[in-house]
């Protein structure tokens, strides 16, 4: 019978019974129990845990090194019941399951509160690697191993090193831990901390980490910093590698430190002296400088005039002449060039530069090499439906106006005369440099032409001339103004204005006579009128004269008329 000093097997097993809340030996299965070692043999431990018949365990399964499990009999320990009694009718027993569900007790807790828990990564799997947290299996996706990218993970191998739980799912027995999630939080620790030892202005070394299109992040000590490209230097850069590499020792300066995004402004031409500083009072407005073009756009081009200091050389002062033309055909890229200044703006940095005006104007270089009256030749260039354009020096284009091409016809069919690609010479008749016009004539070359220089010395259209008759014919006379001058006709009609004036036989050869200008024929011949000077001069004698007060007759003031011209 047993006694409270000396208790049966079925005393002991009562009492956990009533532990385990009377659920019996099957109250064991699948719960962690302490049990006692009676003997190790053959490579297992025997554990009672106080049910009908012990169980074995591997003693690898408390092994803590190779060959050392650390267990002697009597030694108590904790273990997992899978099942009371197998078909041998020993308990089937496991540590490392009462390893794992220990684990699991502690990492459940540990998630709760947030804290970080300590594992060993000891292998790889699809997606990412396994970690062991003291008996229990994590997750590590490849994504949370690192902050960056790591191309070698065998440093990190069955190395103790903290964690951070993500998810748990005990019913599925899945844990999903980050590395980065640890290495993120360190780091932001380390920042402010860091920060807070920095201030804006403050000149420091550093260590180019990485460089890109736009700049370069720079290594403070375990800080990055961003280095703008337009802040490596006054000058133009196009690209960061032009200035530094990475792994070199940089000074730069803090420009300016973000306290909510904790970002790090750095920069490298505040050490230098700025350019900028006396702009106005080098570059005077006017002045002609030589730069080098540093980069064209479709607006226009950029010219370094020194170094830091860069204009603008708009499209529209790039030529005098070449209009709506791209930058890039007319200056290239490291070309050498003279431009004059023509705006600084110093609060904005920007200075408007002129290309064309250090070149000079093409048109007042035209004409003080052609003042009006002189003959030019060129191509034609262009036919429109007003004029010919002609090309001419200094690569300017001139105008003739479709009245001003040939005497005697229309200006369609004088403009159906010339044709694109000719050669043709021309009379300057104007030049507008501000509006950048050339005018020319040229009818006014031909003989008997009115000439530009307006001298009344050739012919024009109501002009009385004195004419030479040069031939008698049954039609009209042919005459010439002058010994040399244009030969024109008097048509019979126009010898006078009665009918027996309308003679030729009445006119001699080498007879003088004066007649008027009333036009020009196809081949751009003057024809003159005896008849319309006439009629002319007897409007000119009534207008001067008049006839109602003084009750002169109209032959009274023609003949007093005729009198004082001495006819």
């Amino acid at each position: 019978m047993a006694t409270t000093a000396n208790p049966t097997r079925a005393d002991f097993e009562a009492l956990l019974n009533e532990q385990l809340g009377g659920a019996g030996e099957d109250g064991f299965e699948g719960r962690v129990v302490k049990g006692t070692v009676t003997a190790i043999e053959n490579g297992f431990a025997m554990i009672d845990v106080g049910l009908k018949s012990e169980g074995r365990i591997p003693l690898k399964e408390f092994a803590r090194s190779e060959g050392d499990h650390g267990l002697s009999v009597g030694s108590e320990v904790e273990v997992f019941v899978d099942r009371v009694e197998n078909a041998d009718g020993e308990a089937m027993l496991s540590r490392d399951r009462a390893r794992r569900e220990a684990a699991w007790d502690k990492l459940e807790s540990e998630f709760g509160e947030g804290k970080r828990v300590e594992g060993r990564i000891f292998g790889r799997v699809k997606g990412g690697f396994t970690v062991d947290l003291e008996g229990a299996v994590a997750f590590l996706p490849g994504s949370q191993v690192d902050i960056r990218p790591v191309r070698d993970v065998a440093p990190l191998m069955d190395v103790p090193q903290p964690f951070q739980i993500l998810k748990m799912d005990r019913r599925r027995g899945n844990i999903v831990v980050s590395r980065r999630a640890v290495l993120e939080e360190t780091r932001a620790e380390q920042r402010s901390e860091l920060i807070d030892q920095l201030a804006e202005g403050q000149v420091i070394d550093g260590v180019v980490k990485n460089i890109t299109d736009y700049g370069a992040f720079v290594d403070l000590g375990g800080i990055d910093g961003l280095l703008h490209v337009t802040d490596m230097s006054y000058k133009r850069v196009n690209h960061p590698s032009e200035v530094i590499n990475i792994g070199d020792v940089v000074k730069v300066q803090i420009v300016r430190i973000n306290p909510e995004t904790q970002r790090i402004s750095l920069g490298m031409k505040q050490l230098e002296s700025d350019p900028w500083e006396g702009v106005v009072a080098k570059y005077p407005i006017g002045a002609k400088l030589t730069g080098t073009v540093t980069n064209i756009t479709e607006y226009g081009a950029f010219v370094e005039i020194e170094p830091g200091i860069e204009g603008l050389v708009h499209v529209s002062e790039m030529s005098w002449t070449k209009k709506n033309v791209h930058p890039g055909k007319i200056v290239s890229t490291s070309q050498e060039v003279a431009v004059m200044v023509l705006e600084i703006d110093s609060e904005k940095r920007r200075i408007s530069l002129g290309l064309k005006q250090a070149q000079g104007n093409p048109w007042e270089e035209f004409a003080e090499k052609h003042p009006v009256g002189s003959e030019v030749e060129g191509e034609v260039k262009n036919a429109t439906e007003f004029g010919l354009f002609i090309g001419l020096d200094g690569d300017v284009d001139g105008m003739v106006h479709m009245s001003d091409i040939a005497w005697g016809i229309s200006g369609e069919d004088a403009l159906a005369l010339h044709r694109k690609g000719e050669q043709v010479r021309a009379v300057v008749l104007d030049v507008d440099i501000d509006k950048e016009r050339i005018s020319l004539g040229m009818k006014q070359l031909e003989k008997g032409a009115p000439s530009a220089d307006g001298t009344g010395s050739s012919l024009r259209k109501n002009q009385t001339v004195t004419v030479t008759v040069l031939e008698v014919r049954d039609g009209g006379l042919e005459v010439q103004v002058g010994d040399d001058g244009a030969t024109g006709f008097i048509k019979r009609a126009d010898l006078g204005r009665d009918r027996d004036e309308q003679r030729p036989d009445r006119f001699q050869v080498g007879q003088k006579i004066d007649a008027l200008v009333v036009g020009f024929d196809r081949s751009k011949k003057p024809n003159f009128s005896i008849k319309a000077r006439q009629i002319a001069e007897e409007k000119e004698a009534v207008a001067q004269f008049g006839s109602s007060d003084s009750g002169a007759s109209l032959g009274d003031i023609l003949g007093e008329a005729l009198k004082k011209k001495d006819i």
